[in-house]
């Protein structure tokens, strides 16, 4: 297993700057994602691993090598792009056999590691069809044992469920994690899908303009994101703008900024510092309040709208001060009429501060 480093690698094309000042260490073995909106600078990252394209300044280093300036084929990466891109003329086995051939290994070299990759993505009944003949989750099942069938360092995923269903999506998140741990493999993942991000990784990187805002564990980074950027790319937030009163034992003692004034506590660890008197935001997660009273913060406010999704229903509110708040009440608890005023509650343990920056 082989590490990768950042070391300070920017990217420019004229005076657009695609990649600003990254460094990153994604650790031997571990599944790492890049997490971002279109052109944040995520699909640049995995291309500049992969030798598509050379920094403008900084180094890669795979392994404890230096590979900024060697060319794709002298880096042992394997790629699986969002297009599939398999050969229309080739079968499955051929398919995944391509990379090995390249490499002008003996047919039986091939066919023993062709035979194990198609039993780790579980395709041994589709060896002699054509891409043609499969769906869309097979022919990526087909273009990940391609990928990995040439034992790579590093595994490298460029959107590569972007184009699916729902359903097979979900299906192909479960099925790449259990083969990336399977074979204990180095992973960049790229996706602008934080459920992806959230379900498949050990750590995630979010990235903004090209630059990386926040990176930890999945659970981290969703229970406490450092900035409001953040709190509303991982998952869906509520914000109050707050005014820090006074510290306690526990955390922090706020107001809102909003008439009338309303007190709440927050406690646990934060992703910063906050002095009194300092203006911040209180967030809080959908899941994390509830209808009713009998926690520490509490607000009043009027519902809006009910909507059924299945496992919850989406309940949309608004409070006096004019803000738009969204709870997610479970079966069994009692739901309010679209029109009525009801109390919001949470823990001070489920919600966070963010600078106001």
């Amino acid at each position: 297993m082989s590490d990768v480093r950042f070391e300070a690698v920017e990217k420019a094309y004229g005076d657009f700057v695609a990649v600003r000042g990254i460094d990153l260490h994604i650790r031997p073995g571990e599944f790492l994602t890049l997490l971002g909106p279109s052109g944040c600078g995520k699909t640049t990252c995995l291309r500049l691993v992969a030798g598509f394209i050379a920094p403008t300044s900084g180094r890669i280093v795979m392994g404890g090598r230096d590979v900024t300036a060697l060319p794709p084929h002298r880096r042992n990466t394997g790629m699986v792009f969002q297009s599939y891109a398999l050969f229309p003329h080739r079968t499955v086995a051929e398919n995944i056999a391509f990379g090995l051939e390249v490499r002008r290994l003996s047919r039986a070299e091939c066919r023993a590691r062709v035979a194990d990759a198609v039993k780790l993505v579980r395709l041994e009944r589709l060896v002699d069809s054509y891409p043609a003949q499969l769906s869309g989750g097979q022919r990526q099942r087909v273009a990940l044992a391609r990928a990995i069938v040439i034992k790579p360092e590093v595994l490298l995923l460029d959107e590569p469920l972007a184009a699916l269903d729902l359903k097979l999506r979900e299906e192909l998140q479960v099925e790449i994690k259990r083969i990336q741990s399977e074979i204990k493999i180095t992973t960049l993942f790229v996706t602008h899908d934080q459920g992806e991000a959230l379900s498949m990784s050990d750590r995630v990187a979010v990235m903004r303009d090209g630059a990386i805002v926040q990176i930890g564990a999945p659970d981290e980074l969703y229970e406490r994101p450092n900035s409001r950027y953040v709190a509303n790319f991982v998952g869906r937030t509520n914000l109050i703008p707050v005014v820090v009163r006074g510290r306690t034992d526990r955390g922090y003692r706020v107001a809102s900024r909003t008439a009338p004034p309303m007190d709440f506590e927050v406690a646990g660890p934060q992703t910063a510092t906050f002095d009194v008197g300092e203006a911040c935001f209180l967030g809080a997660r959908p899941e994390h309040l509830h209808l009713g009273t009998g926690r520490a913060n509490a607000i009043e406010a009027e519902v809006r709208t009910l909507t059924y999704l299945g496992s919850v229903w989406r309940v949309e509110v608004e409070t006096t001060a004019g803000e738009m708040f969204t709870v997610l009440a479970h079966p069994g608890e009692a739901l309010p009429l679209s029109g009525a005023i009801v109390p919001i509650g949470w823990r001070a343990e489920s919600c966070f501060l963010l600078k106001d920056a």
